[in-house]
């Protein structure tokens, strides 16, 4: 089997309503997707993509993906997309760095393989729990009574667990996390995400604060030694989200103690190959995980849950899903989608989810 054509599709995926990081330092209403279709000489067809969360939130963006995969598309067609450490190794090559880019060749790849072996991907990764992992909502809000406001919105669509935004204000960011631990259900799972909002004064002094609390903290500081710096400091778990991008930052989180759990987002890793060596660092070493895209449709959502279902259902806290953000659906209510508060496993293989194509328009790139 041979990959003989990669098209290339931009969709615009407007967010339901404004979503603001870092205490409203960051806003965002509209993503821009990234859809790539692999075509092969056999007949079969891998689907994948890349939606980063905006451009000003880490270094990655749309165009940087449309770019990245026209320098890469020439020493990709001819490979055997079921060989995934071969075309992995031919996009490092050809492009060293650029990991967001490589994202979506990775899945469309695996959707390949999980249909030459009949098997979902999950399964054909040797996983597969059928376990229905919690969604995790993201409340991006600037005030105690809009945060509240949002939880309850995703508690009605059955969400159990919560990823709360925060940073950027201590004393703001107390009260914020008080209030919505006074209101804590029975059974939630709350991630207090500061996506490097703070200082190193400014995370011991909230971190020290609602210590009594037992929460858990994503991404406290800008760097991992940042976070490294104030850890013998504080007794809160940390989560690590941004600072996790490649494999040696998770080897040096394990070896040094620096965090209790890994936040994986695909994109941002360089997709699924990538993403299950950070899996197993982890579970060679006890942390814990949350599984997440980092922006997007069904498409990055199923992706995510795929990895997922290879996490022992004890080690995965829940998937951070896009799907109940934005207004647009390529895939006609298709795939992994919100079922009380949770996203189950597809049992087709590959994937589990195509696009409607004319739902993309035109491709804006086709390599041959």
């Amino acid at each position: 089997m041979k990959i003989t054509r990669i098209s290339v599709f931009q969709v615009d995926l407007p967010l339901e309503h404004p979503y603001w990081l870092s205490g409203g330092r960051l806003k965002f209403e509209v993503l821009d997707a990234t859809i790539v279709k692999i075509e092969t000489d056999e007949g079969l067809t891998g689907w994948g993509e890349g939606t980063p969360w905006g451009h000003t939130y880490v270094p990655a963006h749309g165009p940087g993906i449309r770019a990245g995969i026209k320098t890469m598309a020439p020493f990709l067609i001819g490979l055997d997309p079921r060989h995934v450490l071969d075309v992995e190794r031919a996009m490092d090559v050809s492009l060293p760095g650029h990991l967001y880019a490589k994202s979506p060749i990775d899945m469309a790849c695996w959707d390949i393989a999980g249909q030459a072996a009949g098997l979902p991907i999950a399964d054909l990764m040797g996983g597969g729990s059928r376990t229905p992992r919690p969604i995790a909502s993201s409340v991006g809000a600037k005030t105690v009574e809009e945060t509240r406001e949002v939880i309850d919105r995703y508690r009605q669509r059955g969400y159990i667990a919560h990823s709360v935004k925060i940073g950027g204000d201590v004393d703001r960011d107390i009260a914020r996390i008080r209030d919505v631990e006074r209101l804590r259900n029975p059974g939630d799972i709350i991630l207090y995400d500061v996506n490097r909002g703070w200082t190193r004064q400014q995370a011991l002094r909230v971190m020290s604060a609602v210590e009594e609390l037992n929460v858990m903290v994503e991404q406290p500081c800008e760097t991992l030694d940042d976070i490294a710096a104030i850890a013998p400091r504080h007794s809160t778990p940390v989560s690590v989200d941004e600072s996790l991008v490649t494999l040696q930052d998770a080897t040096r989180i394990a070896r040094d103690g620096i965090a209790e759990v890994f936040g994986i987002k695909l994109n941002r890793v360089g997709g699924l190959t990538k993403a299950a060596r950070m899996r197993d660092v982890a579970l060679a070493h006890g942390i814990d995980m949350f599984v997440m895209a980092t922006g997007g449709t069904v498409l990055a959502d199923t992706e995510a849950l795929h990895l997922a279902a290879t996490i022992p259902d004890e080690n995965c806290h829940a998937v951070w899903a896009c799907q109940d953000m934005i207004t647009v659906d390529i895939a006609g209510g298709r795939g992994a989608r919100n079922i009380d508060g949770h996203l189950h496993l597809p049992e087709a293989p590959g994937l589990g989810v195509h696009p409607d194509e004319e739902a993309l328009g035109d491709p804006v790139a086709v390599y041959s």
